[in-house]
């Protein structure tokens, strides 16, 4: 009778703890909510703009950025979500495989983007550019512009003179806009003593020589002042990256102790189905 009440202990007993499924379901149920509402702005963002404009700069678009990664964050957690629910070990082996890509991928563009800094430098420049002459075709990419040279206090890419490469800044004779040989507002030195701001500041900027337009805006290009801005806040940065590791490693953590419980619950089984009329259990 003992052994009959071990077999039937034995086949009631579960390998799989219920802290470490539900913890892992919870887990990715976050970020599956936050997937959706990234998926949801970037629908209603790309929505709202002029279709031409759309495609012409969609290379550097936010509201692309922000749907992909979206997108691929939706698929990922609901594998980590059904998968941790239903016990489905393909489901889970999907979700850690893909945070494992994702993790190690980080990880080489890091130290590539450390090893390679001139050539990622460059890169830096091309898109800026990019972003210049596409600054009035995209609300978005207009206001993250304007918000990266009012916060680092600086215009263009390399100089201010970088805003010719946009048709309505160019410095081309025969441009017939009212802005020409100008830079946007966001680039303009604000004096907190006035109590009329002008808006006009940047008018004609470019057609001055660099001590006297300093007078009135920002000259330095961003990317010098990006890099002095990285090299100061390295501690920040690397919190930031360890912020965004450190969930990736519980992801992968929780579900391989997951896997291994399930696998560990279907040998009970089947030992349980090979041995089921042995008569010394």
């Amino acid at each position: 009778m003992g052994g009959r009440r071990r077999g039937a202990h034995d086949e009631n007993y579960s390998f799989v703890s219920p802290v470490v499924k539900y913890l892992l379901f919870l887990f990715n149920l976050i970020f599956w909510v936050i997937s959706l509402v990234m998926v949801a702005i970037g629908v209603y963002a790309r929505m709202m703009k002029h279709a031409e404009a759309a495609l012409r700069c969609l290379s550097v678009d936010p509201a692309v950025m922000l749907l992909v990664v979206g997108v691929l964050m939706f698929i990922i957690t609901f594998c980590g979500c059904v998968g941790s629910l239903r016990e489905n070990i393909c489901l889970l082996q999907t979700f850690c495989i893909c945070l494992t890509v994702i993790f190690l991928l980080q990880l080489v563009a890091g130290v590539l983007g450390f090893v390679f800094a001139d050539k990622a430098r460059n890169r830096v420049t091309v898109m800026i550019n990019d972003a210049i002459v596409h600054y009035r075709e995209d609300i978005d990419l207009q206001n993250l512009i304007d918000f990266g040279q009012k916060e680092f206090g600086c215009c263009g890419g390399v100089t201010y003179s970088d805003w010719s490469q946009n048709m309505y800044f160019s410095c081309e004779p025969d441009n017939p806009s009212r802005e020409r040989c100008s830079v946007p507002f966001s680039c303009c030195v604000l004096n907190k003593d006035e109590n009329v701001i002008n808006t006009m500041c940047g008018q004609g900027m470019q057609e001055r020589e660099y001590t006297e337009a300093g007078n009135h805006i920002h000259v330095n290009g961003c990317i010098d002042k990006l890099v002095d801005w990285i090299h100061s806040n390295l501690f920040l940065l690397g919190g930031v990256a360890l912020g965004l590791a450190i969930p990736q490693l519980v992801g992968i953590l929780l579900s391989q102790i997951l896997i291994s419980q399930i696998k560990d619950q279907i040998e009970l089984q089947n030992y349980n189905l090979k041995h089921r009329d042995d008569p010394w259990r």
